[in-house]
């Protein structure tokens, strides 16, 4: 056996579908923006003068570590991988009250919400469009490859009650 390792190819080769880079590119900046909040509430929390200092570092690292998820769910999507999908849209699913949340303020935290649920609906219709679907080899209930030709119990076909063969 030999040392270099094979690359999976996915089952729909070709070029990447522009709404799978699109809706990559979309959780990689969520992921990038959770970043960034992470490590600038973790510097406040230790540099700044916050009035719970433990409370400011637990927050800035827990957004961190959180940031982890849509990063990778992005280089997934990057590299057609089928588990890449879940991760991504349980992310946009979790933005969606968080801009809400930020909507209801009465501050500068609405544009944010604005952009933020701007982001998650368009990033949720690009990852369940089905070109992104096929691209990622994602199969359907009921269109897993069984052997059976597609059909659920194996041996029925289409046919009806007065259908015969002729």
């Amino acid at each position: 056996m030999s040392g270099e390792q094979k690359p999976v190819v996915p089952e729909t080769a070709g070029p990447r579908p522009r709404r799978l880079t699109y809706a990559a590119g979309l959780v990689a900046l969520e992921g990038l923006a959770l970043l960034v909040g992470g490590v600038w509430i973790l510097v406040l929390g230790v540099a700044g003068d916050p009035d719970d200092r433990r409370q400011a570092v637990t927050g800035g690292v827990t957004l961190a570590v959180l940031a982890l998820l849509p990063l990778l769910a992005a280089r997934g999507l990057l590299g057609r991988r089928g588990w890449s999908r879940g991760p991504a849209v349980i992310t946009q699913i979790l933005a969606l009250p968080v801009a809400y949340n930020l909507l209801q303020a009465d501050s500068m935290a609405i544009p944010a919400g604005i952009a933020l649920a701007v982001v998650a609906v368009c990033a949720l219709v690009l990852l369940v469009n089905p070109e992104t679907t096929r691209a990622l080899g994602i199969r359907g209930p009921g269109n897993a490859d069984r052997g059976d030709g597609g059909r659920a119990g194996g041996t029925r076909d289409a046919r009806g009650p007065g259908d015969e063969e002729k």
